[in-house]
């Protein structure tokens, strides 16, 4: 337990260029404290406390605006950034090194029986507002971009934009930095800019008929 709470703080450290102090991390991280009630919570759901458990999660909603159910399973060094409306669901199940930002939910899509909540792999970015919905998996070493929607699977190394999400890049380059989850691809726009283009190809092409056409004309006149 003793070395969980230390890799959950060094976790921080390596992620939060804004840490200062092992006792300001202890002290003032909401995604801290949330992660270390559900790890007490998740021991006694397992225990079949099921009440006393859900009491424990209510309690840490209350104070940290994160809501973990207790029977989600979370592996070694989540990094939960600010935190706030962060909801994950019963059946959910999360790998190592995971980062999610303020906002994210990981849930289900109707009232069916079982696993009904995501698996999110290792080494994953899931950014600020994104919904992942459904029981399906995100690929290892994934991001899914700010206020993406995703409603199907994630291959590995993959990232995700736009609502339906959208996978934009797959098996390519690394970004140097990991927590870059603003500056990602925009399918929609990149369309956008494409049919302009076209737009104004098209324009060229019936300027040019236009003029043609007049010359054409004008020829005719001189001739009769």
């Amino acid at each position: 337990m003793w070395r969980e709470m230390k890799e959950d703080i060094q976790a921080i450290f390596e992620r939060d260029p804004a840490a200062r102090s092992t006792l300001e991390v202890i002290l003032t991280y909401s995604g801290l404290h949330a992660i270390w009630a559900h790890r007490i919570a998740h021991r006694l759901w397992k225990a079949k406390w099921y009440t006393l458990a859900r009491v424990i999660s209510q309690i840490s909603r209350f104070f940290t605006g994160i809501e973990i159910h207790p029977g989600a399973k979370i592996g070694k060094r989540l990094f939960i950034d600010h935190g706030m409306g962060v909801v994950i669901g019963e059946t959910c199940e999360i790998g190592d090194d995971v980062t999610i930002f303020q906002g994210v939910t990981l849930g289900g899509t109707g009232k069916e029986k079982g696993k009904r909540h995501p698996t999110i792999g290792n080494n994953v970015i899931i950014a600020t507002g994104a919904k992942v919905l459904g029981s399906f998996k995100i690929g290892d070493n994934s991001k899914i971009g700010a206020g993406t929607v995703v409603l199907e699977e994630v291959p590995p190394n993959s990232t995700v934009v736009g609502i339906k999400g959208k996978i934009v890049i797959q098996d390519g380059k690394r970004v140097k930095c990991d927590l870059d989850h603003v500056n990602l691809p925009d399918p929609v726009t990149d369309m956008i800019r494409q049919l302009q283009r076209e737009i104004e190809q098209l324009r060229k092409e019936v300027n040019e008929l236009r003029t043609l056409r007049e010359d054409q004309k004008q020829n005719e006149h001189s001739v009769l």
